[in-house]
């Protein structure tokens, strides 16, 4: 008599590692404020030159990294172009609330999402006329447990929510204190001398997000900003609604 064969258990799903790879370069560019040369780039991916080398020129190829005549590697334009398309209905709302903050108060407004933990800047716009102003870069990510844009999305994330990202800290104090305030605040902490103002921005469908503003110094109140903020918030939910 035969003995049947039984399939041995699945091997687990093998993961490309040059794509990893190349997303890994994506993400590093957007993390950094400068150009990096290919040998910065092999040693943050912690591979041979060689290897960074051809994965930088498959991105070349889409146009998703360029290099300057120096060799220098940056993004390309056309991340600039898939970055539209995230979260499209959410950034065309807010592009005309942010413009219309960072004129009327003078600084930097900006939306984040939450996205694996982290807080992330989808869209930012700096005010026409200031004195000086705050680059936010679209992209540009930072913990969810620093600065007001984290502290107001913990604020709106439900106990499941909050349970699912796995974080091994408890929620700030401060985003308890949100829904009574009005706002979250913070100062010195994603960036060396510089504050923010933030509240939650709760776009059914979307991911967590805040609408934020960051400024050096100002004359307006913490209390006035979070008031423009909170209108703009509703105003941007309406929109989407």
């Amino acid at each position: 008599m035969s003995i049947p064969e039984f399939a041995g258990p699945k091997a687990a799903p093998t993961h490309s590692q040059t794509l990893s790879r190349g997303i890994r370069v994506l993400e590093i560019l957007a993390e950094t404020d400068r150009p990096m040369t290919i040998v910065e780039l092999a040693a943050a991916l912690d591979v041979h030159r060689s290897i960074a080398y051809r994965i930088l020129r498959t991105l070349e190829d889409h146009g998703l990294v360029v290099r300057d005549p120096a060799g220098l590697v940056r993004l390309g334009p056309r991340m600039a172009a898939l970055a539209r398309g995230v979260s499209r209905d959410l950034q065309t709302a807010a592009r005309p609330v942010l413009t219309h903050i960072a004129n009327e108060l003078g600084m930097t407004a900006f939306v984040t999402v939450l996205d694996q933990g982290e807080v992330v800047t989808l869209m930012s716009i700096e005010p026409r006329q200031a004195h000086a102003t705050v680059a936010q870069q679209p992209g540009t990510r930072h913990p969810l447990q620093i600065g007001a844009p984290g502290i107001a999305i913990q604020s709106g994330l439900s106990a499941a929510q909050w349970a699912a990202l796995g974080h091994p800290e408890t929620r700030r104090s401060e985003a308890g204190e949100v829904a009574a305030l009005g706002y979250a605040s913070s100062h010195n902490e994603v960036i060396p001398g510089l504050s923010s103002i933030a509240v939650p921005l709760l776009v059914p469908g979307e991911s967590p997000a805040s609408l934020a503003v960051v400024y050096i110094s100002s004359l307006h109140s913490p209390t006035d900003i979070g008031a423009v903020l909170t209108a703009a918030a509703r105003t941007i939910v309406a929109e989407l609604s």
